[in-house]
């Protein structure tokens, strides 16, 4: 953890800990699509019943998604590198009377004894330099033919543009220097790194943002900038 601890990514996001669940704060626009990830995972699971599912979600930040799978009846494990981000977790949930498992690890080296159903790393691969050993180290955690689902961002002009410049910069949607955009993941570079591992891809779904109604959305087509991947460990 000390070489994690003196990364630019740990201190951008060690410093913005006390944000998580401040819905109008540095992380509202998390907040607004919290509902469509959970929707997004649900469809993924398709016929598996959600309650009971042994459930992991790498790089959870301060919760937002380990809260609602919760509720839902799941057994979750959330796992976070900045302790403060996991202080700010255990907070929340036990206000809410929730019972989920928080644990500061680092995410290029996952260290768990225990399998699970559905591991989810949302928005986080592109902060790992070395993402597709993430990826193998999930595997040993991955029940067979369990599900993994990724959200990350494309690497393109239109991204760097959208999500870093004008997200970041102009419209203040996430702090600034949240991406590097040379961290940026193609999905044809994930889905190949997922072939390669032995898992089934289920689907990739771009996430898409109308400006006119302001709401987010799912799209098959457009995948530009931010998208989802959900994949089956054979």
């Amino acid at each position: 953890m000390d070489k994690v601890k003196k990364s630019s990514e740990f201190n951008h996001f060690n410093s913005l800990a006390e944000e998580w669940w401040n819905e109008s704060g540095k992380y509202n626009v998390l907040h607004e699509i919290t509902p469509i990830r959970v929707k997004y995972i649900l469809n993924s699971l398709k016929a598996k019943k959600i309650e009971k599912l042994n459930v992991l979600d790498l790089g959870c930040g301060g919760g937002l998604i380990c809260e609602p799978l919760a509720r839902l009846g799941c057994n979750v494990t959330g796992i976070d590198f900045v302790e403060k981000n996991i202080q700010a977790a255990k907070l929340h949930s036990k206000q809410n009377n929730l019972k989920i498992e928080y644990l500061v690890q680092d995410l290029a080296n996952i260290n768990l004894k225990k399998k699970y159903d559905l591991v989810i790393i949302f928005e986080v691969l592109e902060h790992i330099s070395n993402w597709d050993q993430t990826i193998t180290s999930i595997k040993k955690i991955l029940n067979k033919n369990g599900i993994l689902i990724i959200s990350t961002i494309n690497r393109n002009i239109i991204s760097n543009f959208f999500a870093i410049k004008l997200a970041e910069n102009f419209l203040k949607w996430i702090p600034k220097k949240t991406h590097n955009y040379n961290k940026l993941i193609k999905p044809e570079e994930l889905k190949k790194c997922l072939i390669r591992k032995n898992y089934s891809i289920l689907d990739f779904s771009g996430l898409v943002y109308n400006p006119i109604s302001r709401e987010w959305k799912l799209s098959k087509y457009n995948k530009l900038i931010n998208y989802f991947c959900a994949a089956k460990l054979n």
